[in-house]
């Protein structure tokens, strides 16, 4: 009867044991894959290592903080607003949040409707939510300004990398390992747009939704021409290496193109620019000479329309001036 209950205990103890084992590895691996997913487990060894967390780390799935600002979020919720701004975010490359962003424009334009209405005249001072208008648009001036300038340096490194994928490909590896290989072998943008399309590949999205997701985190021409390119061969075959060889062809000789319309319009540019700060420099001039010629724009109510009028004018003239030498390609 003892050596049963013995038996009975070691048994228990053993099951006990092994679902304790089983749980914690289970718990890990379920660790490692939302780590995996979320961009944590990158991040913490970069952490370690002693390099921030760059583009490349951005996780597959982003969780949004709904701890903080949730008045702002429920308002851009009812505009349609998060999703976009949430976007433009992303393309730019930056680890901010939505409620961040917004923020940041509410405190600048606060901050410069105060100033505007102490400095002001009394006449004017309704008109201090202009500078405030200005100084609280730099945030997202300064989000479109990051994502123009890290979709150009993607765009540059595309075609080599199209080369690269093509090269892989007659090498006999497959298309998705040559995927993976980029993120290797290529720096940032491309190489962190393209692990982020490997690895959701890689957790068992089909490569077409993979693909279409790369082509709207990155909204450029050439993006869609290769997604295009890479359905359209998947779907009816063909040699996929020459299509990219020849694809990348393409680009470069739009990036040739490009550069020529550039140096054509660079005069007009040029000129825009001395044009508008023509006026600048005539002003600073005339105070320094004829200060009372020039305090009439600011004491005088009439004066202060005339200058209001020409500074609004002149704003008009180079945009005007802008888009013209503005040459889409």
């Amino acid at each position: 009867m003892n050596f049963v209950i013995i038996f009975l205990l070691f048994w228990a103890m053993a099951v006990g044991g092994y679902m304790i084992v089983r749980r914690s590895f289970q718990s890990a691996d379920a660790d490692k894959i939302r780590a995996r997913l979320l961009g944590t487990q990158r991040n913490s060894k970069s952490r370690k290592s002693g390099s921030g967390a760059g583009p490349g780390n951005a996780p597959l799935l982003s969780e949004e903080d709904t701890s903080r600002g949730k008045v702002v979020l429920s308002l851009l919720r009812r505009f349609d607003l998060q999703t976009k701004l949430k976007t433009l975010i992303e393309q730019a490359g930056l680890k901010w949040n939505v409620a961040r962003l917004v923020h940041m424009c509410l405190a600048m334009f606060l901050g410069a409707y105060s100033i505007g209405w102490l400095l002001l005249p009394a006449k004017f001072q309704l008109l201090a939510f202009i500078p405030g208008l200005i100084v609280g648009l730099l945030p997202i001036l300064y989000v479109l300004r990051k994502r123009s300038a890290r979709l150009w340096k993607f765009e540059s490194q595309f075609p080599e990398s199209l080369e690269f994928i093509a090269r892989s490909m007659r090498a006999g590896h497959a298309f998705s390992v040559s995927l993976e290989m980029l993120h290797r072998e290529f720096q940032e943008p491309l190489s962190g747009e393209f692990r982020r399309a490997f690895e959701e590949h890689n957790l068992g999205l089909p490569l077409d939704t993979a693909l279409q997701k790369l082509a709207k985190r990155v909204p450029l021409l050439d993006v869609h021409f290769f997604v295009s390119a890479v359905l359209l061969q998947k779907r009816t075959g063909g040699n996929l290496a020459e299509i990219l060889d020849k694809l990348a062809t393409v680009i470069r000789e739009r990036f040739k193109l490009r550069g020529k319309i550039r140096a054509i319009s660079a005069h007009g540019k040029i000129t825009g620019t001395a044009l508008s700060m023509i006026p600048v420099g005539v002003g600073a001039m005339m105070f320094l000479v004829n200060r009372d010629y020039v305090t009439f724009f600011i004491t005088d109510e009439v004066g202060n329309y005339m200058a209001m009028a020409a500074l609004g004018l002149q704003v008009l003239g180079f945009l005007t001036i802008k888009k013209i030498v503005a040459i889409e390609l």
